[in-house]
């Protein structure tokens, strides 16, 4: 099965609520990891290439939209 690995960059602001929401949900097939930045942290979602380009997707928009 192949994987891809999506980064999404989040704001210092919104950082931690992200890192909670995946420290407590059922990710599934989706892994995740975290480097934090000075100005944010780029969350890094890898797993089947559908699911982290929509999980990447989904992050983006929040960022924009939150």
């Amino acid at each position: 099965m192949s994987e891809a690995t999506y980064v999404a960059f989040v704001p210092k602001r919104k950082s931690e609520m992200l890192r909670h929401t995946l420290s407590t949900e059922d990710t599934g097939a989706l892994s995740w990891t975290e480097r934090k930045t000075f100005s944010g942290s780029e969350f890094y979602f890898t797993g089947p290439p559908e699911l982290a380009r929509r999980a990447h997707a989904y992050v983006a928009e929040w960022v924009i939209l939150g």
